[in-house]
Parts: C-alpha cells; sequence; structure tokens
C-alpha cells in the first residue's frame, strides 16, 4: 500500500470509529511492532515502532532494561505478548539477554543510563511481511481498534445514561435488537422491548440508555423501551411546561406497552398540569402515544392528601368513599356496582398501576359491601359488649358463691364451738 493511501485509511478509520488520529497511530505501531517481531524478531523481545505518518517512515527498537551484569543469566522462551508493559518485565529479576542490557552495553545508545532505565535499541527497518506476519498484524490491528473504539463510546456516552436518544435499527439477531444510534450500536434485551412491538431494520426509533456495559463485546450500551425513564424523557421533549419545571412529574407506574399513569403537579397558580401534558385536542400525550406503540397513558393531577391521591389514581373510575389507615399504608376505595370492573381494570391492572403510583396498598369493594361491612362491625362490636356484660356477670355471680359458702362455713364453726360448749356442760354436771 503506498504512502498516502495507507494516510487515508488511516483517517477513515478515524472517521468511522470516532477515534482520535494518535490513538490510531498508536494502533499501527502496535500492529507493524507484532508483525515486525513474528518475521524477523526473537522469542522474549520487546519491539517498538514508531511510525511517521508524515513521511511513512518506520523506525523499529528494540526495549531493553538496564540491570546488573552479576545477575544470573537466564536464557528465556517466553514470548512477550503484545501489549505487556515494561512494569511487567521489571517483574524479573534475572539477567536474560533480550529484555536486559548491562550499563556498559546502555551507554551506547543513552547518556548515563541507571538500572531500570529503559533502552531504546534501533533495529533495522523492513517493508516487506510475510503472510503470516501480515495476518498477526491485522488481528492486532483488529483487536486494538476495538478497543479504542469502546474507549470513544465509553467517553462520549458515560454522561448519557438515563437519556433518551434517536436510532435506527441496524439488526435483528434472535430476539436481540441492535440499534445504530450515530456513532455507537446499543443492544435491545427481549426484557427491554415492548411486548408485541415488531422491529425492521431501517426502523426508526426512541430508546433511553440504561447503562453502559464494557464486559459487551460488541455493543456498549445497553437500551430499554419499557423503562419508565423513557415516559418522563418523552414528556419533557413534548411538553415544555414540564421542560422548565412549571409542571412537575411526582410519579410514574408503567407495565411496558400495555399501560401507564403519570401522576403531575403543578407549582404555579393558574397552569393546568394535567391539560399541559395533554394539550390542544389531545396533540401532546398523542405524539407520546404514537411512540410507545400505542401504549395507554392516564395523567392525573398529584395531591398531597392521600385520600384525593388515590381517587385521581383510580381514574377513570368515579370512587364513591375512601377509608384511609395511615398505620397500615392502606386503603379501601368503594365504587357503584357499574364502576367496579373499571377502578379494578383488565386482570387488576388499574388498581395495581394506583398503588405503584401512590406506594399506597389499595382495596375496592362495592358500595353496597361498604353497608353490610358497617353492619358486620356493628355486629361484632355489639357480641364484643354482650359478651363483656356475659363475662361480668358470670364474676359476679362466681364472686357472691363464694361469699355464700364463707357464709356458711362460718356458720357450721359457730355451730360446732355451740356443740362442743353444750357437751362440756353435761359432762361437768
Amino acid at each position: 500500500m503506498e504512502h498516502k493511501q495507507f494516510v487515508l485509511a488511516i483517517n477513515q478509520i478515524c472517521e468511522e470509529k470516532g477515534i482520535s488520529k494518535e490513538t490510531a497511530i498508536e494502533i499501527v505501531e502496535a500492529s507493524l511492532a507484532s508483525a515486525y517481531k513474528k518475521e524477523y524478531g526473537k522469542k522474549g523481545q520487546l519491539i517498538k515502532v514508531d511510525f511517521d505518518e508524515i513521511s511513512g517512515d518506520m523506525k523499529v527498537f528494540q526495549i531493553k532494561i538496564v540491570a546488573d551484569e552479576d545477575d544470573e543469566i537466564e536464557e528465556s522462551d517466553e514470548i512477550i505478548t503484545e501489549g505487556s508493559s515494561i512494569e511487567d518485565e521489571q517483574s524479573i529479576k534475572k539477567f536474560n539477554i533480550e529484555k536486559n542490557i548491562t550499563i556498559e552495553e546502555a551507554k551506547k545508545y543513552a547518556k548515563d543510563p541507571k538500572i531500570d532505565d529503559e533502552i531504546e535499541i534501533p533495529l533495522p527497518s523492513k517493508s516487506d511481511f510475510g503472510r503470516i506476519a501480515a495476518q498477526t498484524a491485522k488481528q492486532v490491528m483488529i483487536q486494538k481498534i476495538r478497543e479504542a473504539e469502546k474507549d470513544a463510546i465509553f467517553n462520549e456516552f458515560k454522561d448519557k445514561e438515563g437519556e433518551v436518544v434517536n436510532g435506527v435499527v441496524q439488526r435483528v439477531e434472535g430476539r436481540n435488537v441492535f440499534i445504530d444510534i450515530g456513532k455507537a450500536v446499543g443492544i435491545l434485551h427481549p426484557a427491554e422491548q415492548i411486548a408485541g412491538e415488531r422491529y425492521k431494520i431501517g426502523q426508526r426509533l426512541k430508546v433511553y440508555i440504561i447503562k453502559l456495559d464494557k464486559e459487551i463485546k460488541e455493543a456498549s450500551l445497553v437500551l430499554s423501551r419499557i423503562n419508565p425513564g423513557i415516559v418522563k424523557k418523552l414528556f419533557e421533549l413534548e411538553v415544555p411546561e414540564i421542560y422548565a419545571k412549571t409542571v412537575e412529574i411526582k410519579s410514574i407506574a408503567r407495565e411496558g406497552g400495555s399501560r401507564t399513569k403519570v401522576a403531575v403537579f403543578s407549582n404555579e397558580e393558574g397552569i393546568d398540569p394535567v391539560g399541559s401534558c395533554v394539550g390542544q385536542r389531545g396533540s401532546r400525550i398523542q405524539t407520546i402515544i404514537n411512540e410507545l406503540n400505542g401504549e395507554k397513558i392516564d395523567i392525573i393531577e398529584w395531591n398531597k392528601e392521600p385520600d384525593k391521591y388515590i381517587q385521581h389514581a383510580l381514574s377513570p373510575a368515579k370512587i364513591s368513599h375512601i377509608d384511609i389507615d395511615n398505620e397500615k399504608i392502606s386503603a379501601i376505595a368503594y365504587v357503584e356496582e357499574d364502576q367496579l370492573s373499571l377502578a379494578i381494570g383488565k386482570q387488576g391492572q388499574n388498581v395495581r398501576l394506583a398503588a405503584k403510583l401512590t406506594g399506597w396498598k389499595i382495596d375496592i369493594f362495592e358500595e353496597k359491601k361498604k353497608e353490610i361491612v358497617e353492619e358486620s362491625k356493628t355486629k361484632k362490636d355489639e357480641e364484643k359488649d354482650s359478651k363483656e356484660e356475659d363475662k361480668m356477670t358470670e364474676k359476679k355471680k362466681s364472686s357472691k358463691k363464694k361469699s355464700e359458702v364463707k357464709k356458711d362455713l362460718k356458720a357450721k364453726k359457730v355451730e360446732k364451738k355451740e356443740i362442743k360448749k353444750n357437751e362440756e356442760k353435761k359432762e361437768k354436771k
């Protein structure tokens, strides 16, 4: 490859992978060093290459560490792997002719060398590499480019966790969907996909960045379509009042792909929080619903009073009355017969989301049952009172019986004494 073509290839790599030119040059140098060592080097050598992108010249050096010449000589067959650091080499205490150099020898290449100094020994430059060496260089370059690409992605997106970004479906592998979000590719796992949503190559959609994970081989960005955070971010994008913080989202409860409840509150008088989110003729909320593949969204007004908040949370059902138990953080909502199924929702979804939204345990009862419950409570209270009265009566009876027994015993004692006295009088006579 000619020098100009080589430089163009480096620039193309930088542009496509989002890595700096300095990093790209380091990758080229590492791959050339690997190829040189494979073709012309020896086992145990640490090779360094300096590549000049302007002239296209390549300078090759062998790195050696200054060691004590009195150390025991070690002939090592160890192969220094690419990426090994000088610190790793310093851990070897024995003098190795491929890794170490004496102070006297080092003076030929550096002024006033000291023990543990790193010395660069020039080697003859080569431009022709064999097939195996070239393949080794290619593998090293691919590996280094991937590592540099991941680092570039991490640096760009490390502050974007919890953000919503636009993406394009790049490919679908099994149940995993890979989303191109510009300079990076993210992965949408099955657990983070909206139930029933189908993804086609080239499809545009918004995704929520959950986290960055360097351990993933290909896509470092883990994305989501069901996280409640995506709902909040979409509202911030579509509703200026939320972005300006005059309307605040207090809580979100979501079952992705099915239904979401959002509690909102206005910090300024004269601003309708629910109306602001819905928009004129439902324009704002409809945009969000469309983005979430038709998911139902209930906007309710937050209230500091638990009974009112719970009543709003159970909408669209009309609640007749609510009993609150602050100690147990639980509530019983009473509804008319025709509102019962609406309050509970399909498979209990409405009351379940209301409980998640408010943080309260909520039970739904029909209004008629309220009367039965109250009657039952009254009856229980009466039975309790009756039992207590019976106990008191029993106690009194028992006390009375004990008193009568004591009196009988006392009378018998007196009678015995009288009989005894009479018998004594008779004996004296």
